[in-house]
């Protein structure tokens, strides 16, 4: 490609006019597939030039979407690399689900999208492991891109029947529907999938992400963009977030700020860095920074948790009884000789909900439990709803020291979501009601509208039609005069018609010889009753048949000539005789008399044939069949 002055300058201008008019910077790109990338644009345009190049997209206002397309390698499938796939279902998803509390939120992020593809593959992995209701409620699936063009497929959701090749058929089937040649994924899932622009150089990230898949997208970045783009993913991610790469993508520069779970299939954790970080240095730190002394704090610590408005017991790490507040004795019946027990002893261990598996869980894996919905019934016989918080307590140095059981009483809470989820639900009914009332009123507007420009019109119509309709009477009324005279005259001519068939007939009947009339197409017009007696073919049978075609005693082929001659011939006149078997078997010698039927006008019309045998009593004796 020729460039005129500086090429790497000239190229660096094009990059610099796309930031400052479209607001796009592709500086951040790595330079060598870049400049392929638009210099295989410039070569489908015909321009060799750079400077030249930039005058086109100045012109041309389809150009920058032409070049943005050519640069943004949109090359994605359902479950690409399979292995990692199956690694990220088997294990990762599994492990995900468990840090969680089954009511906790799952966020997702999909950096660089596409057309799609990557982001439905995460939702039949997330709605196989938590199932599809559990799914809709819980997760969001954010799913970005610069290319509004694989955006806009993205959220139709339509696929070819190739792209869903790499799908399992179980899956398919059940969370695509077919429609004629391609794929559509399911509806009711889709609205758990988000997709919106996002500029991964230049736009903030989404926050709080627990799950973040940047496939085959940070190679197209330079170093310095790269770790610019890393810090952003950092940031969106939640504590122990974590970061699924492609295969090209290695991050072994960046393992301050992630870890690797599984470098192999690119998989990584977000570790927590600077202040944000504080471990049990921080809090040590933290307590250092006090800037006096209070004194003594044991009795007030011990009357502000005995008189606070919550119910809580607090176990030892071997689940004996340690603390109990005057809630918890009230609501619960325990008395301050509860304490020193064995949790198992104690009712509240299992009533209203079994607590000893929820203690056990909380100090093996270290972490808060929350159990939501939790029913009980009240001394008065009221029932009460209760979300209880099992909280471990850990020392510096990761030692278990006990476990705190809060009980929260949200009844009024829980009241209030059944009766705001009532009032959305007859909220929702109504405004789709209003919705379908206000759309069949403007369709009705609508109708009445054209209806009344209809009766207008149709009012002028009429108008125009009765003056039409009154001239048409009377030419009706004239035309049935006429009418009424050309019937008299039909049924005369009729009866003339009659009389001239009855005529015509009586002359065929009169003939003894045999007569036959064929059109010019060599097909039975007439067939008298000489002929029936000669060759026993009723004139029914014989009507509409071909001559050459009939299975009679007649010698056809001798007879074909002059019938041939006299459909050709109008003064064509001949006799022909021929050796013949009657309708009783016998052999006879017979005159065929052939001539030309002719119009008025003399043109031929068809043939006529009469038929006369010389021995009328067969004197040459019976068929020979065996000769």
């Amino acid at each position: 490609m020729t460039t005129s002055g500086d090429p790497s300058g000239d190229f660096e201008a094009v990059l610099t006019y796309l930031k400052e008019t479209r607001g796009f910077d592709f500086t951040g790109y790595k330079r060598t597939s870049l400049a392929r990338r638009v210099g295989r644009r410039m070569a489908q345009v015909g321009i060799h030039d750079y400077a030249e190049y930039i005058d086109q997209l100045q012109v041309s206002s389809d150009e920058f979407d032409a070049l943005f397309n050519t640069i943004l390698i949109n090359v994605t499938s359902f479950f690409r690399d399979q292995e990692a796939w199956e690694y990220l279902r088997d294990e990762i998803v599994p492990s995900l689900l468990a840090e969680r509390s089954p009511e906790d939120p799952v966020r997702i992020w999909s950096a660089g999208c596409a057309s799609g593809e990557e982001a439905y593959s995460l939702a039949m992995v997330f709605a196989e492991a938590m199932g599809v209701e559990r799914f809709r409620q819980r997760v969001k699936i954010y799913a970005t891109d610069v290319d509004e063009e694989a955006l806009v497929q993205a959220r139709q959701a339509i696929y070819p029947e190739a792209a869903v090749e790499n799908v399992p058929p179980e899956l398919v089937g059940q969370y695509f529907e077919r429609a004629g040649n391609q794929y559509v994924f399911r509806k009711d899932l889709r609205r758990s999938v988000i997709f919106g622009r996002n500029d991964l150089v230049q736009d903030a990230p989404i926050s709080r992400i627990d799950l973040l898949v940047c496939r085959n997208t940070l190679m197209y970045f330079n170093a310095e963009t790269q770790t610019k783009i890393l810090g952003r993913l950092h940031f969106a991610l939640a504590p122990r977030g974590l970061l699924f790469l492609g295969k090209a993508e290695m991050l072994l520069s960046h393992a301050m700020i992630f870890e690797p779970i599984d470098l192999k299939r690119r998989l990584f954790r977000k570790t927590v860095v600077g202040p944000a970080g504080l471990g049990s240095v921080g809090a040590q730190a933290a307590s250092s920074e006090r800037h006096g002394e209070v004194g003594s704090l044991d009795h007030l610590r011990e009357f502000a948790f005995s008189a606070s408005p919550v119910a809580q017991v607090v176990v030892t790490a071997d689940d004996i009884v340690a603390l109990v507040n005057q809630q918890a004795e009230l609501v619960f019946g325990l008395s301050p000789r509860d304490v020193g027990r064995p949790l198992r002893d104690l009712e509240v261990s299992y009533r209203p909900v079994e607590l000893r598996g929820y203690v056990d869980q909380a100090k093996v894996e270290r972490r808060a439990i929350r159990i939501k919905d939790v029913e009980w019934q009240r001394g008065t016989g009221d029932v009460a709803w209760l979300e209880i918080h099992v909280n471990p307590f850990v020392d510096g140095e990761s030692g278990l020291l006990g476990v705190s059981i809060v009980f929260h009483d949200v009844t009024a809470a829980r009241a209030l979501l059944d009766e705001l989820a009532h009032a959305n639900r007859q909220l929702e009914s109504a405004y789709e009601e209003l919705q379908s009332t206000n759309e069949e009123l403007e369709t009705t507007n609508e109708e009445l509208q054209s209806t009344v420009e209809e009766l207008e019109t149709t009012n002028e119509e009429l108008q125009s039609t009765n003056e039409e309709l009154e001239t048409m009477n009377e030419e009706l009324q004239s035309t049935n005069d006429e009418l009424q005279a050309i019937n008299d005259e039909l049924r005369v001519r009729s009866l003339e018609l009659d009389r001239v068939n009855d005529f015509l007939e009586s002359i065929l009947t009169s003939i003894r010889s045999g007569l036959a009339v064929v059109d010019n197409e060599m097909r039975i017009l007439a067939w008298n009753r000489g002929a029936e007696e000669l060759w026993g073919l009723r004139r029914d049978e014989a009507a509409g048949q071909h001559l050459l075609n009939l299975d009679i005693g007649l010698p056809m082929a001798e007879l074909a000539p002059a019938v041939r001659s006299a459909l050709q011939d109008e003064d064509f006149d001949t006799t022909v005789r021929v050796k013949a078997v009657n309708r009783r078997g016998r052999r006879i010698s017979l005159h065929v008399r052939c001539g030309s039927l002719r119009s008025p006008s003399n043109t031929i019309q068809g043939c006529i044939l009469i038929m006369d045998t010389e021995d009328p009593a067969g004197s040459d004796g019976p068929l020979d069949t065996a000769s």
